[in-house]
C-alpha cells in the first residue's frame, strides 16, 4: 500500500513550499487533503507527480503548484464565499474548504459532480457544495461570491462569471495563448475586471472559456 501521507509532505516540501507559497492555511489544507482520493482510481499512483492530471477528456486536475499558487495570490480570508469553477473530481473545493468560509464547486459532467460530492464528504468537507451546470455559468443563485477560482484555462472569462464576482472581489485564471499560459488575478472595479500577471503555468482551455471567433469579409 503506497504511503500517500508521505507523499503529501514530499508534494509540498518540493512543488509547493518552492514555489513561494508561504499562507500556512494553504501548506496545512494540502498536506491534509488526501490528493489520491480526487483523482480517477487508476491514477492514484500519479496523483501526487508535479504534473496536470486528465481526470476526462479536455480536463485536468491541475498540478499542486498551480493550484497553490493561485490560492496564495487570492488570499483567501475566512468569512468568504468562493466560486470553484469546474470543480473536476473536487479537489481544489476540498483545499478552498479549509480556506474559505463556503465553496460552491460547479462542474458540468454529472459523472465528475456525483464523485466529487462522494470524495468531498469523505474528507468532511461540510462547507463545500457541488452545483451539476455548465461552467461557463457559473451558479449565479448561490452568489454574488468574494472570489471565483478557475480549474482550467481560459482564452476569455465569460460573463456571465464577472456578473457573479462582488465588487471588489477577486478571480484566478490561467490564459492560454497558443501553447503558452499564463496565470492572472483579476480585481474587480466599476463592474470590470483589471488583471495582473502572476505566475506562468498551462492547461487545457475549458469548455465554454474559448474565445469567440471574430468573423471579417
Amino acid at each position: 500500500m503506497p504511503d500517500f501521507a508521505a507523499r503529501r509532505v514530499m508534494m509540498v516540501d518540493t512543488q509547493v513550499r518552492p514555489s513561494d507559497v508561504t499562507k500556512f492555511p494553504i501548506i496545512a489544507a494540502m498536506l491534509e487533503v488526501p490528493r489520491e482520493r480526487f483523482v480517477p482510481d487508476a491514477l492514484a499512483e500519479a496523483a501526487y507527480a508535479g504534473e496536470n492530471l486528465e481526470i476526462a477528456p479536455g480536463r485536468v486536475l491541475l498540478e499542486p503548484r498551480t493550484l497553490a499558487k493561485m490560492l496564495d495570490a487570492l488570499d483567501i480570508g475566512r468569512g468568504e464565499l468562493v466560486l470553484d469553477v469546474g470543480t473536476g473530481l473536487g479537489y481544489s473545493a476540498a483545499i478552498i474548504s479549509r480556506l474559505a468560509e463556503a465553496v460552491i464547486a460547479v462542474e458540468e459532467d454529472p459523472a465528475l459532480a456525483a464523485e466529487a460530492e462522494s470524495a468531498l464528504a469523505s474528507v468532511g468537507a461540510d462547507n463545500a457544495v457541488v452545483v451539476t451546470a455548465p461552467l461557463a455559468e457559473g451558479a449565479p443563485q448561490h452568489g454574488p461570491y468574494d472570489v471565483i477560482t478557475i480549474e482550467g484555462a481560459a482564452e476569455e472569462v465569460p460573463e456571465a462569471l464577472v456578473a457573479q464576482l462582488k465588487e471588489g472581489g477577486r478571480i484566478g485564471c490561467l490564459f492560454m495563448e497558443g501553447a503558452l499560459g499564463v496565470c492572472r488575478i483579476g480585481r474587480k472595479h466599476d463592474g470590470r475586471v483589471t488583471w495582473r500577471f502572476a505566475f506562468n503555468a498551462a492547461a487545457p482551455v475549458l469548455p465554454g472559456f474559448a474565445r469567440t471567433p471574430v468573423f471579417t469579409l
